[in-house]
């Protein structure tokens, strides 16, 4: 009934702020932004004369990898919240690297939120083979990951 993923969209407070965090950072390429307005968006929305800043990036030249679509309500601010892993929502975006050591000292050296360094995790009875994993937070709070699959031995 549904197809693959289009795009996974986050709604940020300061759209400069997160394009610096998600290229600059994490490396993301900026693939291009609109600003949504009209009907259409009200309905879209549930918001009367709602304009929005849309922003959509990749970490991938894969056609099929679904872009980062960042929402900045411009007349509108949105409410932050703590966002958890232990609530019912998304619980986070996770990002594939070759090298999570070297990401996770590029996290450090921009200071950013890591709830724990790499951690490896064995599933391999159950399929699912090993891996090491992070979990981190952008300059919302919004939570992200980051997984290495490791090469079995």
């Amino acid at each position: 009934m549904v197809g693959q993923i289009y795009h996974v969209g986050l709604t940020v407070t300061d759209m400069d702020r997160s394009l610096a965090f998600y290229t600059d950072v994490l490396g993301l390429t900026f693939q291009g932004e609109l600003v949504m307005q009209g009907p259409e968006t009200d309905l879209l929305f549930q918001r009367s004369n709602c304009r929005a800043r849309v922003a959509y990036l990749n970490g991938s030249v894969d056609l099929r990898t679904p872009p980062v679509e960042l929402i900045q309500f411009l007349d509108e601010p949105a409410s932050s919240g703590t966002p958890s892993l232990f609530q019912s929502s998304i619980s986070e975006i996770c990002f594939w690297v070759d090298d999570i050591e070297a990401v996770y000292r590029r996290l450090q050296d921009h200071g950013v939120d890591c709830l724990s360094a790499p951690q490896v995790f064995d599933f391999t009875v159950q399929g699912f083979g090993k891996s090491k994993a992070l979990y981190f937070k952008d300059p919302d709070g919004i939570i992200l990951e980051l997984m290495q699959p490791l090469e079995e031995e």
